[in-house]
C-alpha cells in the first residue's frame, strides 16, 4: 500500500456506488494530506457520476508527522462531503475499531447513515485519555459502539455478514 485508503467503484445489488476504504495496517490509518485528497477525489466522481459515496472508517486520526497538513483534510474532506449533501447525492459512513482522533471529528460521523460495527471504538480521545483528563473513571461501554448509538450519532449497528443488505436497503432507499 502507497497510503492509507484505497478507492474503488462498483455495486452492491446492482446499485452503483463509490467506496473509500481505510487501511489500519497503515500507519494506523491516520488522514494525511493523501487521504484527504483521496476523499475529495471519490466524492468528485460521485457528484459527478451521480451515485453513493461511502466512506469505511478504521483509523487512530490524523497524522501527526504531517502536522498542520494532516489537520487540514478534516476541513477539506467536510467541505466537500458538503457538496455532496447539496447534490443530495447520499453519503453513507461505516465505522469499524476503531475509529478515532481526527477521522471522527470530520467525515465519520457526517453521513447521512453512520453505520458502526459492534463494539468498536468510536470517538475523538481514546477512553484512557479522556480518563486522565477528567479525573475518574467513564461510563461503562463508553465510546464503544453501542455507547454512541445509545447517545444519538449512529443510525445503526450491523454485523459485517449484514452490511451488504443494509447497504443496498439504504441506497435503494434515498433513490426513491
Amino acid at each position: 500500500m502507497k497510503d492509507a485508503i484505497t478507492v474503488v467503484t462498483g455495486e452492491i445489488e446492482k446499485q452503483k456506488i463509490v467506496i473509500a476504504a481505510m487501511n489500519f495496517e497503515f500507519i494506523g490509518g491516520s488522514m494525511g494530506a493523501v487521504v484527504g485528497e483521496k476523499i475529495v477525489r471519490a466524492a468528485d466522481f460521485a457528484l459527478e457520476n451521480k451515485i453513493p459515496l461511502m466512506i469505511i472508517s478504521k483509523s487512530g486520526g490524523a497524522r501527526m508527522m504531517e502536522a498542520a497538513f494532516s489537520l487540514m483534510q478534516m476541513a477539506k474532506t467536510s467541505a466537500k462531503l458538503a457538496q455532496l449533501s447539496d447534490a443530495r447525492i447520499p453519503y453513507i459512513s461505516l465505522l469499524l475499531d476503531p475509529t478515532t482522533g481526527g477521522t471522527t471529528a470530520s467525515f465519520a460521523m457526517l453521513g447521512d447513515v453512520n453505520i458502526a460495527e459492534p463494539g468498536a471504538l468510536i470517538g475523538f480521545a481514546g477512553p484512557r485519555v479522556i480518563r486522565d483528563t477528567v479525573g475518574h473513571d467513564l461510563p461503562e461501554g463508553f465510546q464503544r459502539s453501542e455507547f454512541v448509538l445509545e447517545h444519538g450519532f449512529l443510525d445503526y449497528i450491523v454485523e459485517r455478514k449484514n452490511l451488504k443488505e443494509t447497504i443496498s436497503r439504504q441506497i435503494r432507499m434515498f433513490a426513491n
